[in-house]
């Protein structure tokens, strides 16, 4: 049964690749879904798929790539949508 994360992260996360590590790592772990910049300079995404995968995605959002600071995620677990793909919006 596949799960659904909507995850909202803070800090010096723009401008670092952070949106394209994500959709490299999620594509790579079969994970569906989305990530983007906000205005607010922090960077949102979903991902769904199977729960040990969605979870390594939330957990790579608590540091980032190289180069990123972290200061904090919000994490809403939702049901599952069936998204397909995963893109940079």
């Amino acid at each position: 049964m596949d799960v659904r994360a909507h995850v909202i992260v803070s800090g010096f996360v723009q401008g670092v690749s952070f949106r394209v590590a994500t959709r490299d790592r999620a594509r790579s772990r079969g994970v569906a879904g989305w990530v983007r910049n906000r205005s607010d300079g922090g960077v949102e995404a979903v991902f769904e798929g199977p729960p040990d995968a969605v979870e390594s995605l939330v957990e790579f959002c608590r540091r980032g790539p190289s180069g990123a600071h972290v200061t904090s995620i919000e994490i809403e677990w939702e049901p599952a949508e069936g998204d397909q793909g995963f893109a940079i919006r």
